[in-house]
Parts: C-alpha cells; sequence; structure tokens
C-alpha cells in the first residue's frame, strides 16, 4: 500500500537513519498504540496490585550498649576479661537456640498459621530469618583499651507492630540475662578455683612445716647427760607470742603445728636424719606459690563482688524497642515505581520487535531500497473503508485503555499523596519551602 510522499522532506533527510528521527517514533507509537497501552495496562496493574495486596512487615528495633567498667581498672581489675565482640557472639548463639526460640514462640503464640503446618526445626527457622542481632557502632574512647565500647541493636519483624514489640523486648531481656548470669558465673567459677588452689597449697605447706619440726626435734633431742628441753623450749616460745598474737595469726598457727608434730614425736624412736635444708627450700617455694595464690584468689573475691554489684563492664539498654508506627517492607512506592518502567519497556520492547519484524513498505525510503529513486512517482493517498473502519476501531479501543490507566493514576494519588489537608497545614508553616 502506497503512502503520502514529501519528496523535498526526503530529499532534504536524506542519508538520516529513521531512527534518528522522532517523527519516525511518533509515527510508531500512533501506529501500535496498542501493543504499547496493553502491556503497559497490565503490568502496571499487577504491580500496583502486588504493592497494595502486600501484607505489611513491621521491625522493632531496640539499641544496647556495652557500657565499660565504673570503677577504674587500676584500683579493681574484673575478672571476665573477654572482649566485649566475642561476648556478644557468644550471647547471640545461646540466645538462639533451639529451646529458647521455641519458648518464645509458645510464649507469644507466634506463626499460628503456620504452626500446624510446619515442624519444630522449620519454625526455629523462621524465627531466625525474622530475628537480627546486628552491631551498629564502635568507638573506642582509649587507645589503651581492651574491650571498645560497641552498640549492637535486637530486632524482630512481624505483620503485627504489637508482636514484634513484644517478642524484640523479650530478646533484649533475655540477652541481658544472659550476659549477667555467664559475668557472674564465670567470675565464680574463678573465685572456687583459686580458693581450692589457696588450700591445697595451705595443706602442702602445714605437712613440709610438720616435716620441718620434726627435723628439728631430732636435732634438739636432750643428751644422756640431761640438756634442754626442746618441748619445753617450744611451749614457752608458744606462750610468749601468744600474748602478741592472737590463735588465728599465721605465726601462731605455724607454731601450734610444730609443737603439736613436736610433742607427738616426743616418745623415743629411731628416726632417720632428714635433710632440713631441703625443707626448708621446698617450705620457702611453696610459701611463695601460696602468697601468689592467696593475693590472685582474693583479687577474684574483689572481682565476683563487681560483678554481682554490676559495677564492672555490663549491657545497658539505650534505646527500648517500641511498637513501630510504619511498615520497613514492601516498599509500595517502590514497587509501583518499578511496575510502571517495566511495563513502558515491555510494551516498547514488543512494538519495536514488531517494527523490525515488519516488512511492509510504509515510506519512501522503503521503496529507494528497492528500485531507483528516478522511477518513484508521487500517488495521492486512498482512505479505504477497512481504513476508516479500523481507524475508529482503534480510537475507541484507546479510549477504553484511557479508563484503566486514569483509574490506575487516581489510586496512585490516593495512597502515595498525603492527605490534602496535611499538605496545607505544612504549606502554612512553610515545609515546603
Amino acid at each position: 500500500m502506497l503512502q503520502k510522499a514529501d519528496f523535498g522532506e526526503e530529499m532534504q533527510e536524506e542519508g538520516q537513519s529513521n531512527l534518528l528521527r522522532p517523527a519516525y517514533y511518533w509515527e510508531l507509537l500512533k501506529r501500535r498504540i496498542l501493543y504499547v497501552a496493553i502491556p503497559f495496562v497490565l503490568i502496571a496493574s499487577a504491580g500496583l496490585a502486588v504493592a497494595m495486596l502486600w501484607p505489611p512487615t513491621y521491625l522493632s528495633e531496640g539499641k544496647i550498649l556495652v557500657q565499660s567498667q565504673q570503677i577504674p581498672t587500676e584500683l579493681v581489675r574484673p575478672t571476665v576479661t573477654n572482649a566485649a565482640q566475642e561476648r556478644i557472639q557468644v550471647i547471640e548463639q545461646r540466645t538462639m537456640t533451639r529451646e529458647n526460640l521455641l519458648a518464645i514462640i509458645d510464649k507469644f503464640q507466634l506463626f499460628p498459621d503456620q504452626r500446624n503446618l510446619m515442624s519444630a526445626t522449620q519454625l526455629v527457622e523462621m524465627m531466625k530469618k525474622k530475628t537480627s542481632i546486628a552491631p551498629v557502632a564502635q568507638q573506642a574512647f582509649s587507645r589503651r583499651s581492651e574491650n571498645p565500647t560497641i552498640v549492637f541493636t535486637v530486632g524482630f519483624e512481624d505483620s503485627d507492630p504489637g508482636v514484634a514489640s513484644r517478642v524484640a523486648n523479650e530478646l533484649v531481656t533475655r540477652i541481658l540475662n544472659e550476659d549477667l548470669r555467664d559475668r557472674t558465673s564465670r567470675a565464680t567459677d574463678t573465685t572456687k578455683f583459686l580458693g581450692r588452689e589457696v588450700q591445697r597449697l595451705q595443706a602442702e605447706n602445714a605437712a613440709i612445716e610438720a616435716k620441718i619440726a620434726e627435723a628439728k626435734l631430732s636435732q634438739l633431742k636432750p643428751s644422756s647427760n640431761g640438756g634442754p628441753d626442746p618441748i619445753a623450749q617450744m611451749r614457752a616460745d608458744y606462750l610468749q607470742k601468744s600474748a602478741v598474737y592472737s590463735e588465728k595469726h599465721p605465726l601462731m598457727k605455724a607454731l601450734k603445728r610444730q609443737l603439736d608434730a613436736a610433742e607427738k614425736l616426743a616418745a623415743p624412736a629411731g628416726a632417720d636424719s632428714v635433710d632440713l635444708d631441703s625443707l626448708e627450700s621446698q617450705h620457702e617455694a611453696v610459701q611463695k606459690n601460696l602468697e601468689t595464690a592467696s593475693a590472685k584468689y582474693s583479687a577474684a573475691q574483689l572481682g565476683e563482688a563487681l560483678e554481682k554489684n554490676q559495677q564492672s563492664e555490663k549491657l545497658e539498654v539505650i534505646e527500648q524497642p517500641t511498637v513501630p508506627q510504619e511498615p520497613v517492607k514492601p516498599n509500595r512506592p517502590k514497587i509501583i515505581a518499578l511496575s510502571l518502567l517495566l511495563g513502558l519497556a515491555a510494551g516498547g520492547g514488543l512494538t519495536l520487535l514488531l517494527e523490525m519484524l515488519d516488512t511492509t513498505i510504509r515510506r519512501s525510503s522503503d521503496i529507494y531500497s528497492l528500485v531507483d529513486s528516478q522511477l518513484v512517482v508521487s500517488v495521492p493517498y486512498i482512505i479505504t473503508k477497512s481504513e476508516q473502519l479500523r481507524t475508529k476501531r482503534m480510537q475507541r479501543l484507546l479510549k477504553l485503555a484511557i479508563v484503566p490507566v486514569l483509574v490506575l493514576v487516581l489510586i496512585l494519588v490516593y495512597f502515595l499523596m498525603p492527605p490534602l489537608d496535611l499538605i496545607i497545614a505544612k504549606a502554612r508553616v512553610g515545609l515546603f519551602r
């Protein structure tokens, strides 16, 4: 079918590609408007439906600060010296155990629709996906600080904002209790271990002192010609020092043990000679170990008291989980915008594909590619009845397509634009300037 041609214009634009002419795209749009409108309306409507029907998900989060020790570490050393990041990872693993998560699910009756269809393992995995424990910021307040202060968030997602807030608060409470229990338990275990070590060294020290007393007694036994009685001397020494020291004094306890050992050995016996120097060396080494263990035991007792009084490094809630007001997903404006762009791209791509596959001659440049331009003459365009009917049919379809587009625009305006009274109020206070 021939089309009216303007040879003057064609000659001026000779050599210019049709793809660079805006008139080419306008003619293409008029000729294939349905191939653009139908995919656009379908995809945009589907995107709008997804954006409107997708149930909202609310996120309730709380922030926890790892607060440093209140009492200077130069005065009281803490018993628990693990890095804060390591403790948080341990606490997270203990909080996210199967038993804890199932207890939270039962307590708040989570996932009511899935509980009869999913196993306990699947419910735990769903709970883990909806729970988030992540660091927010980290800042070392001192270059010498081994445990920098950090902040991390604890959150939970749910379709009900109230449920999300309650579960997030439960997670925060469990984390705080777990941290306190863990630090106190470690400090108590350390104190008990050092206490047992001190008792063992005290017993070993007492045994060596008894052997020393036995060795000295064997060397100081009275001769047959009537020498001084060493037991009597030890008793006199004990009575003399008891006037100065109490019976609980370490010196008095040592003298008491030596006197008891000497009295047990008072009966004549042929005891073998013992190396007194070796015993005294052992006694000196054990005494040093006992002093070191006693100092560590005292420091452990202070550290345990520090933990029980919550004056060491601890977790502190700086932002309590609240009921969220806005959902975190879905991002409805983003989904609608993407569906509009996808609809335009689908319609435009389909139109260009059909145009590339169409071999119909529509313009003089198409004829020039087939015959010599000198043989082409201009013939007035004749509009047939079938073309008139097709044009009227296309106009009616275009009018019908405009209706859903207008409905779509009105729905977007209704859901995305704020209320009119809010716009007027913002304009009055100058928020749009």
